[in-house]
């Protein structure tokens, strides 16, 4: 893919921005939180080092066009809460998928739900995007709860998909078309 323009995304309370050096602290604070990981394809953190390799392989990510990590800071006191993603991005299909965390002080503030309202929308409207998916641990419900209040629908289940520190879980994957989109878009 070609680089990605430098986005940054304003909602009602919230801005989605790219992410620095100075946000170390906070992404390592999320990434690292037991509560905050339990359903992902990696362990904790446990280290501060693996922060800043991963701004590293954010910013690679920015510079190739091969991903777009968001972080998802508060208006108000422009706190970092969480980080939104778009990868695995096709371009000729026109289809990547979405991926999020949310800081555990955070959760049910409905923060993740107005931050990916505004991805959705980029994806869509200025990425030009024609379907969205995403890989979600089936005891995730939040997650789950989540993608079909955006209009997601689960389109399948693969077993013992992933194996995170000895453990083995299903996935199921989600999809959300332009169209679909849109409908609910111009109905709400």
């Amino acid at each position: 893919m070609t680089p990605l323009e430098p986005v940054s995304l304003q909602t009602e309370t919230l801005i989605l921005r790219l992410l620095d050096e100075a946000d170390l602290p906070a992404v390592y604070d999320i990434f690292s939180h037991p509560e905050v990981m339990r359903y992902w394809s990696y362990p904790p953190w446990t280290d501060r080092s693996q922060a800043q390799q991963w701004l590293i392989d954010v910013q690679e990510g920015y510079r190739t066009g091969d991903a777009l990590q968001l972080g998802i800071e508060r208006n108000a006191d422009h706190v970092l809460v969480g980080t939104c993603t778009l990868f695995q991005f096709h371009v000729a299909s026109r289809r990547a998928e979405i991926g999020y965390a949310l800081g555990r002080p955070y959760w049910g503030s409905g923060y993740m739900h107005q931050a990916l309202q505004a991805l959705l929308r980029y994806a869509f409207q200025t990425l030009d995007l024609n379907r969205l998916e995403a890989d979600i641990d089936p005891r995730n419900i939040a997650s789950a709860k989540t993608l079909e209040r955006l209009g997601f629908q689960k389109e399948g289940h693969l077993r013992e998909r992933w194996i995170v520190n000895d453990e083995v879980s299903d996935t199921w994957l989600y999809g959300l078309l332009r169209r679909e989109w849109q409908e609910r878009s111009s109905v709400g």
